[in-house]
């Protein structure tokens, strides 16, 4: 019970902090992209950076538990909101993966990164392995895709392990039937069985930033797109990591992940939901740290 308080109290105590609080020594400006998009991002630190790329409906801000402490251990700590989320510009289309990866360059461009630890959440990571088949490696020294939906999670006869196209159907239908409620009861596998109501509603003021149209697009690329022949491209340390209460289907997708990336690490958090990085944050920034500094 002692550790199950412990934890809530921790959760609780990053979910009271502003949504958008800005930390000490952090820029907070916008990356424009390749066509006319403003990318809104967060940079704090000196040292080797570690780029971060949200999950799907989220924004740089689901990062707070991260930024600041591995700036404080002397890291460059840089996320950015996708285009359509959080403080970034929300055009109406543009939301396959070929542009977004572009977005990703943008900002690893503009900021003029190397030596970096690119970490991919869920959708994130398709967004990584896309921007090293497009962009190359020459930026990245090292990738851990958290909770992955790499390398494809479409149902086809070639790829038996997918969802049926129906079960996406009737996602985007719910989402567009009833935002707020779609939103909600994805929580319990987000942030974990019960968690505590200051999380939660942090989380869904994030998720709310991003627009209907954002959502759903990137719901259908993310479950459409198939990222096989991408993961040829990760050919530097690779890290993949998921929590073992997350949906059946992240284990999937981890394992055949890790399967497609030579010499690539596969680890689970036991007992973790979607969002591993807040629920078991001390782990998660304590193996990133080592990770990054390898």
């Amino acid at each position: 019970m002692e550790v199950l308080m412990n934890r809530r109290t921790l959760l609780a105590a990053i979910a009271a902090a502003p949504l958008l609080a800005r930390p000490a020594n952090a820029a907070t400006t916008f990356v424009e992209t390749r066509d006319g998009q403003q990318l809104f991002y967060r940079d704090i630190g000196t040292g080797k950076p570690v780029v971060f790329v949200h999950g799907w409906t989220l924004s740089s801000a689901i990062w707070r538990g991260q930024l600041d402490w591995l700036a404080g251990n002397g890291l460059r700590a840089v996320a950015y909101d996708r285009r359509g989320h959080g403080q970034s510009t929300k055009p109406p289309s543009g939301y396959g993966y070929d542009t977004l990866s572009d977005d990703l360059a943008a900002v690893l461009d503009r900021l003029d990164l190397r030596d970096v630890t690119l970490v991919g959440h869920s959708m994130g990571g398709g967004e990584v392995v896309r921007y090293l088949s497009r962009h190359g490696g020459r930026r990245i020294a090292r990738v851990l895709l958290v909770a992955p939906t790499t390398p494809y999670a479409l149902k086809t006869a070639d790829n038996p392990e997918g969802l049926d196209r129906a079960i996406y159907d009737k996602l985007v239908a719910a989402l567009e039937a009833n935002r707020p409620a779609y939103l909600q009861a994805g929580m319990p596998a987000f942030l974990g069985a019960n968690p505590d109501r200051e999380t939660a509603a942090w989380a869904m003021a994030i998720a709310v930033q991003a627009t209907l149209d954002a959502q759903v697009q990137c719901l259908r690329a993310f479950a459409e797109t198939d990222f096989r022949p991408d993961l040829r491209a990760v050919t530097m340390p690779t890290r993949i990591v998921y929590g073992t209460a997350d949906a059946p289907i992240i284990p999937v997708h981890a394992r055949r992940t890790h399967e497609g990336i030579a010499g690539s690490r596969l680890e689970t958090y036991e007992g973790a939901p979607h969002a591993l990085f807040v629920t078991d944050r001390d782990r998660f920034n304590t193996e990133l740290l080592e990770f990054a500094q390898s």
